[in-house]
């Protein structure tokens, strides 16, 4: 898997906050906690490659009397629905800080209006 450094996301992290803070939406109650949202699925997103990392692609479950089978690692199925999720919440943060002009606006009921 592709890792990226710590500095690298802090780098990202800053040109967002710099985006929206040029748009007047830095302190906005919608934008403070979608972006919190989306730092969570980033570090569950790091946690998840981890264990993948260290348990590989599959895993040997045990069923009754003993009898292995080996299946996928639960961990790829979690990283799959969290990336998805962090896609969907990156595309919300996009379109708050692309759609949102000098002044200030209730942002929220914009985007949902849109």
């Amino acid at each position: 898997m592709l890792k990226k450094t710590k500095a690298y996301w802090k780098k990202l992290e800053k040109e967002l906050l710099a985006s929206a803070k040029e748009k007047g939406i830095e302190e906005s109650y919608f934008f403070q906690t979608t972006f919190h949202r989306y730092q969570m699925q980033l570090q569950i997103m790091d946690g998840l490659e981890t264990a993948i990392e260290e348990h590989g692609p599959t895993v040997e479950k045990e069923y009754v009397k003993g009898r292995k089978n080996i299946c996928i690692n639960p961990a790829i199925t979690e990283y799959n629905k969290t990336s998805n999720a962090a896609n969907q919440t990156a595309s919300v943060l996009l379109k708050l800080v692309q759609a949102t002009g000098g002044e200030q606006k209730d942002e929220f009921m914009e985007f949902i209006t849109k």
